[in-house]
């Protein structure tokens, strides 16, 4: 039974689409695509970031801070995520499946670690709220720190999610109670209610005691388009090896747009 080589159109388009099915479904940060360079080369962001400036006044007393915004350069380096598939010509022989799960697990894989990257841009929010339980005030203040121009009802304020580490989910039900809404448009993998305008999410590996809240303006995603594949054969052991890489950096381009609530 002859060997079916999967041609490099057909695994890279199988490879992107996975990668970006998984952008586009959580549509937790900026995609840029006009990404241009190699691994190892310096790109400059400008930041914008913002001091805290709420206070909490007694009768008659005024603000003795105010909040300010600017900005500051940025050096992020290209990244480059490579992975490798090997099967041999009899294993395909006995399950036609092994190349079609193993790419599809490629763009997986790959998916995972730039999302590790992702969210470690969102884990360098400067804007903080303490706060001594997850309750209506600490994400009503973490959005006034977002200074969103909107109301309830703008689509920009819909846009506002958190990340929450799953231990934390019980603590969060039992102080918001009926405050936790559940906004069925918005439903997505993880999703579990919306509280003070903000989408609550559970991120596996976002840190216990702490909670992220950003819209999709505070990271960006830098790519250059398409996914590279190359293939190799061994004739003499029928061994196929499968390369695919992606350039690409994640930076935290606005933190004005992303606070950390701690408890």
């Amino acid at each position: 039974m002859p060997n079916t080589i999967y041609s490099n159109f057909y695994l890279s388009n199988e490879i992107e689409d996975q990668f970006n099915s998984h952008l586009d479904l959580q549509r937790f940060c900026q995609v840029d695509n006009s990404l241009v360079g190699t691994a190892g080369m310096i790109r400059k962001i400008n930041v914008y970031n913002a001091t805290n400036g709420t206070e909490k006044l007694a009768m008659g007393a005024g603000n003795t801070q105010t909040i300010t915004v600017g900005y500051s350069p940025e050096t992020y380096t290209i990244l480059m995520a490579q992975n490798r598939f090997k099967y041999y010509d009899e294993e395909v022989m006995t399950d036609p499946m092994v190349v079609p799960v193993g790419t599809r697990h490629m763009g997986t894989d790959m998916f995972n670690t730039v999302n590790a990257d992702v969210f470690t841009e969102f884990n360098k929010a400067t804007l903080t709220v303490t706060a001594s339980a997850y309750n209506f005030g600490a994400f009503a203040d973490a959005v006034a720190l977002l200074n969103i121009e909107g109301t309830d009802n703008d689509p920009a304020q819909m846009n506002v999610f958190a990340f929450v580490n799953p231990a934390d989910m019980a603590a969060i039900r039992k102080a918001l109670k009926d405050d936790l809404k559940y906004v069925e448009s918005f439903a997505r993998t993880g999703y579990v209610g919306t509280v003070a305008g903000v989408n609550l999410y559970v991120k596996k590996d976002a840190v216990t005691g702490t909670c992220i809240v950003a819209t999709n303006q505070a990271v960006t995603i830098f790519n250059k388009k398409g996914v590279e594949v190359e293939q190799e054969r061994d004739s003499n052991t029928r061994e196929n090896t499968i390369y695919s890489r992606k350039y690409y950096l994640a930076a935290l381009t606005d933190a004005t747009k992303v606070v950390k609530i701690t408890i």
